[in-house]
């Protein structure tokens, strides 16, 4: 058996100066530490088995669970989002298992119906704390998921409950002092943070071809489909239609990786970072692009925010939920007693606006549409 100690000493002799080391990590509440698995292998561990995570395969990335099978989820993009962290991690000398668990719990706070789920909940709670799904993964991993008798949420270490937390600081609401504000995020944050967003560029692309909300001809218009379409061809010239467009998304994947792997060296070598002190005191993103895939890359998000996320198919949708979302929180805060009990002993000890906010997050789009209709439409069954 390789014991954990020996595994400790790979990381040590394998990764980089500046990598997190599992040896360090700590946890809030002590606990043994396990004879054949790293720390940060078992906070992957603790996420995957989560209640929190298994219900991301019926939440919403873009297109609704029931408009189709094909369409990425939650689960799915979390799942995108950690493999292309692992390649990050593994080329650049950072430590593949934080990122790998930090990629698999960034979405665990999500709401249902992505994003306008939780802008409804944020307008909802604007004048309780607002929501974040960001901060919700943080609640979710350290209160709201119940396994273990000792204690609340899952025991993550800290180094992950920072990362969780510092994957996407809003101005208006800035990181708590107990996740350190004046360091910059460890590189495995950062790397999962872009990773995060590379996943999304190249499934939204694929997803918006199949629902037919983006014409292939239209994509002609971006200057780095037009670089992955031209690979593509002059490997296989006579390749067209759907093996085109997918064998032109796994080539934007492969450029932007490549690139964000040699301008984060670079940013390495101009910058000296020899250690994890070096990378806490840097006042500059290390883990970035070089100006041009930059750029480039940016022209694709705006794309897509005028094709996909701005076809009315789509916003026709998020209104809908945005309506799901609200009519629900409006109810269950009129009357608490509509919840299950755990939920109503939990508005007693955090107030019902939190509790509902927490219960409401939790659920699926499936779950979700079910309990709006027991509430609203008069002889649905509430059994």
């Amino acid at each position: 058996m390789i014991a954990r100690e020996e595994l400790e000493r790979r990381e040590e002799q394998l990764l980089a100066p500046f990598a997190a080391k599992s040896a360090r990590a700590r946890r809030l509440h002590p606990e043994p530490e396990h004879p054949y698995r790293t720390a940060f292998q078992r906070d992957r561990d603790r996420v995957i088995h989560c209640a929190a995570f298994r219900r991301l395969q019926y939440k919403t990335q873009v297109f609704v669970n029931h408009e189709g099978d094909y369409y990425r989820t939650r689960l799915t993009h979390s799942t995108e989002a950690a493999q292309i962290s692992r390649t990050i991690a593994r080329a650049t000398g950072l430590n593949e298992d934080l990122c790998e668990g930090l990629a698999l719990a960034h979405d665990l706070g999500h709401t249902p119906f992505g994003h306008s789920g939780q802008d409804a909940l944020d307008d909802c709670m604007r004048d309780h704390g607002g929501f974040e799904h960001n901060r919700q993964s943080l609640r979710v991993v350290t209160v709201l998921e119940r396994r273990y008798p000792d204690f609340p949420g899952l025991n993550l270490t800290w180094e992950t409950l920072e990362s969780i937390r510092k994957h996407d600081v809003k101005p208006d609401r800035p990181v708590e002092a107990e996740y350190r504000p004046e360091w910059a995020p460890l590189l495995e944050a950062q790397a999962v943070d872009v990773a995060d967003s590379i996943a999304y560029d190249a499934h939204d692309i694929d997803d918006g071809v199949e629902a037919g909300l983006i014409d292939e001809s239209r994509l002609e218009e971006l200057e780095f489909w037009r670089e992955s379409v031209a690979e593509v061809c002059r490997r296989w010239p006579a390749v067209g239609g759907e093996m085109l467009v997918r064998q032109s998304v796994l080539r934007l994947i492969n450029t932007e990786v490549s690139d964000l792997v040699e301008s984060t060296l670079e940013n390495v070598r101009r910058l000296d970072l020899r250690d994890l002190a070096g990378v806490r005191a840097a006042r500059e993103r290390v883990v970035a692009f070089s100006p041009g895939v930059e750029r480039r890359k940016r022209e694709l998000e705006a794309f897509l925010q005028r094709n996909v996320y701005g076809n009315y198919r789509v916003v026709i949708m998020h209104e809908k939920a945005r309506k799901f979302v609200t009519e629900l929180f409006r109810a269950y805060v009129g009357n608490v007693a509509q919840l299950p009990p755990r939920f109503q002993e939990w508005a007693r000890e955090v107030g019902p606006h939190r509790a509902v906010a927490d219960y409401i997050a939790g659920m699926t789009d499936r779950y979700a549409q079910e309990e709006y209709r027991k509430l609203f439409t008069p002889f649905e069954n509430i059994l």
